[in-house]
Formats: structure tokens, C-alpha cells, sequence
């Protein structure tokens, strides 16, 4: 068994930054975490010099789209899992909306049989809830799915569940945790039919209209409804992308492990506010809408007082050709997991943030929130999903950098000061700093239920 020693980190675990090492192996544990002194318990084959560097756990990004089966002319598996642990996440969990729709058993499977072929981070998908198919949930392998995906606020393919009575049984049909994409579609209805004619001589409606659209008495029709549903039936509901201040006073602030009915927040809504359309246009046109200043502020401040349980995504790439236009013909959704936790370190420097928080955020809380098995924390015995990042090291993202298969990024232009230097998927180094390992396959996670 080589074991290898990760010597002199400052180490940022349950809330503490601590200087120290660990010994992973190549059995893919974490053998040892050395603090306060304590000695290397037999020697070590490689060791690794951090001296400078920050040792977290692996991010887990509970929500990204790999647009794998069939829509992979954008995106597929192995790009943007190789974008992933370039980023220094070390976990995935899928999105439904793809082709076909992960609607069936045999979709799921067909799945999961992608990820364990092509995905170099660990991984699970979700089933998508349809208005009629919640009798197979009581099917599906609770130790392997991670969730229902149901979209209140969609119009992907026959995944938009609108029926009362669906919404009902599907609430009231399993403890299984319930992620929904919250946003009226008759409320945006009628926003879109206004800015329609409001702009009926122009060829489309100009992107800043977007989060006019989809707006935030939309959001909060849609999220109001599911706490409601969820608090009626006790289900396990989880409220992803929250983009409004409004929608915050449906949660509870509290630590994650003692909640029902939990929150995110995506990369987008805590970078970007509604005057950033004017430069960025359509690049950061999302679904829900990027919003204001101020609701921007209210979720930074809602991570910090613990209203928000998880940072994560929403990784959605497109083809850039698939972004001209504006709020009605270019589509929605951006690529963000490779720059997901330097993004947020930099808010760090910025004192948005603490490093202890931020990896609360991106990884205690996923593992928690999803129950997954042995990861999310350096812990001895653990699985050694890892990242070790420098600060003080500027570097300015340029398209050769970019990972995903769609070869762009909102973020283009900008200069972080924290740099990826080595990601550890299963104790396997799969980025050392330069390049991607896409030899290496993760690990199916496993959810402890």
C-alpha cells in the first residue's frame, strides 16, 4: 500500500484552519491527518510538499448538468467532469433533463452506466419527476440515487409537473430528498407576454428584461408553494437556486443536519447582480434569473447566518452560437464548475466569506445534506477526496484554460488570486496543477439513508 504524506498544510476542516499533514493511500483513504504534533505513524513513499497551501475536502457539487446521453454536442461526461476536478470538485450529482429524460428506471440505470464509464469525480444522478411517474420512486436504490429532481418552473420536455394532484403524491410519496427548481410558469407567462409587446417591433427582448421574466414574484409564487407542500406531507425538500431575498424568509436559519427544508445557492447569484447585463449580456442569463444588488447581498448574507445550507452550480453549458440573442432566443444557463471554489475563495479575500465557511458550504453540507458516505471531511479512515489550493497566486482565466467541452465562461477576463494546485479524487491525483487525469474513473457515491 503506497502511502503518501500531503506534509505542512494549513488545513481547513469542521469549521478550523490548522496547520498540519495527511497520509492518504493509493487505496483511496485518508490514513492519517497530522495536527498539534502528532507523529507519522510509519513512513511514507512520496511526500508533498504544501508549505503555503490550503488543504479542503473535495468540493460536492450537488447540482450540475453533464448533458450526457444526448446532448453532448455541448457537453458530455468527460469534459466537464475533467472541468470539475480541474476546479477541485470531487463529486457530482447529475441533472434529469437530458436525451432521453432520466424519467424511468431504465433510464436511471442507463446512466449511473455512463458516469461509472466516463466520469473522472465521483458521482450520482437524480430521477426526474414526471406528472405521473412517482409510483417507481419506492423502486429506486436509495443507497445509489441521490434525489428527485422536480421542476415546478419549466418547460423542459414533459418534466414540468403542473397537476395539483401530481405535486401532491409526489410530496407525499417518499423521505427520499426532493430538489425543485422553483418558478411560476403563469406568472412568467404573463411577464413575457407583456415585454412581448411591450418590444413587438424589435427582433427580441433585451436580456436585462430577463429577471423582469422571470421575476421574483415568480420565484416566490413557485418556492412558497413547495415549503407549503413540503411542510403539509413532511417530505425532505430542497429549494435549489434561490435568487430572491424574498424567498429567504421561507427557510429557517440552523445547521443543516437538523432541517427538513433546506436551501441553495448557485455561484451566479452570489457573483453577479442585474447591472452586470450590461457587460456580460447574455452569457450570465440563467434560469432563474440573475436579479438585484440587493438580492445578491441578502444570499451572501444568508450563507454566512446559515439561512443557505449549500453553494453549488447549476453547471450548464452551451454551445456560445446558443447564447446570441437576448431574454427570449438565447438560451439559459452558464458553465461554472471549474471555477466554482475559486470564485468563492476569492470572496474570501473580498471578506464576503470565510475559507471555513466556504468549505462548510461546498462540502460538509452537501455530504450531509444528501447523507453521503465518507466523504465531505478529512477525517481519518475517510475517503480521500481532497483539493490543495494557494492564495496569493494571480492568474487570469483565458479561453485555453477552459475545460468544458462549450469553451467559454462568463468569467473570461478575470484574475483570481487562489490557484488549484492538486486535486485528489479516491487518494488519485487527478489534476496536478497543469493537466487533468482522464485515465481515472471516480467512484459511484453511496448515500447513507
Amino acid at each position: 500500500m503506497k502511502r503518501t504524506l500531503i506534509h505542512n498544510a494549513l488545513i481547513v476542516n469542521e469549521g478550523q484552519t490548522i496547520q498540519g499533514s495527511v497520509v492518504i493511500t493509493d487505496q483511496g483513504r485518508i490514513a492519517e491527518v497530522l495536527t498539534h504534533g502528532k507523529p507519522l505513524s510509519a513512513p511514507c513513499d512520496e511526500t508533498i510538499d504544501a508549505t503555503g497551501c490550503y488543504l479542503l475536502p473535495g468540493a460536492i457539487d450537488d447540482h450540475v448538468h453533464f448533458r450526457d446521453p444526448g446532448l453532448t454536442h455541448k457537453a458530455d461526461i468527460l469534459s466537464e467532469s475533467r472541468a470539475a476536478a480541474a476546479g477541485g470538485v470531487t463529486s457530482i450529482m447529475d441533472m434529469p433533463n437530458t436525451l432521453p429524460q432520466t424519467t424511468t428506471l431504465e433510464a436511471l440505470d442507463a446512466k449511473f452506466n455512463l458516469l461509472d464509464e466516463r466520469c473522472i469525480v465521483n458521482h450520482s444522478a437524480y430521477f426526474g419527476a414526471t406528472n405521473n411517474n412517482y409510483g417507481d420512486f419506492a423502486r429506486l436504490d436509495r443507497s445509489r440515487v441521490c434525489g428527485i429532481k422536480l421542476f415546478m418552473g419549466s418547460s423542459t420536455g414533459n418534466m414540468l409537473v403542473d397537476r395539483m394532484e401530481s405535486l401532491r403524491a409526489i410530496f407525499g410519496s417518499t423521505d427520499l430528498l426532493i430538489a425543485v427548481h422553483c418558478e411560476d410558469p403563469a406568472t412568467i407567462r404573463r411577464n413575457m407576454e407583456k415585454y412581448k409587446a411591450q418590444y413587438a417591433d424589435e427582433d427580441d427582448v433585451p436580456v436585462s428584461k430577463h429577471p423582469n421574466i422571470r421575476s421574483s414574484a415568480a420565484c416566490y409564487a413557485s418556492s412558497s408553494l413547495a415549503v407549503k407542500l413540503a411542510r403539509e406531507t413532511g417530505a425532505r425538500l430542497h429549494v435549489l437556486h434561490l435568487s430572491t431575498a424574498r424567498e429567504l424568509n421561507l427557510l429557517e436559519a440552523g445547521p443543516v443536519s437538523g432541517k427538513k427544508i433546506t436551501g441553495e445557492a448557485c455561484v451566479a447569484h452570489l457573483l453577479f447582480s442585474q447591472t452586470d447585463y450590461r457587460t456580460l449580456g447574455t452569457l450570465i442569463k440563467c434560469n432563474p434569473a440573475v436579479k438585484t444588488k440587493a438580492d445578491r447581498d441578502a444570499l451572501r448574507r444568508a450563507v454566512n447566518d446559515d439561512v443557505i445550507d449549500v453553494i453549488a452550480t447549476d453547471h450548464a453549458p452551451h454551445l456560445i452560437t446558443e447564447k446570441k440573442g437576448g431574454a427570449l432566443k438565447a438560451v439559459s444557463g452558464m458553465p461554472m464548475v471549474q471555477f466554482s471554489l475559486v470564485s468563492m475563495l476569492q470572496l474570501v479575500n473580498e471578506g464576503i466569506f470565510t475559507i471555513e465557511k466556504v468549505v462548510e458550504k461546498m462540502c460538509h453540507a452537501p455530504a450531509l445534506l444528501y447523507g453521503i458516505c465518507e466523504r465531505g471531511f478529512i477525517r481519518e479512515g475517510w475517503k480521500a477526496d481532497l483539493v490543495l489550493v494557494r492564495p496569493d497566486t494571480p492568474w487570469t482565466l483565458e479561453k485555453s484554460l477552459i475545460q468544458s467541452k462549450c469553451g467559454w465562461s462568463p468569467l473570461e477576463g478575470h484574475t483570481f488570486d487562489w490557484h488549484v494546485e492538486r486535486t485528489f479524487v479516491n487518494g488519485h491525483t487527478v489534476y496536478d496543477g497543469r493537466e487533468v487525469d482522464e485515465s481515472y474513473r471516480g467512484e459511484a457515491l453511496r448515500f447513507d439513508r
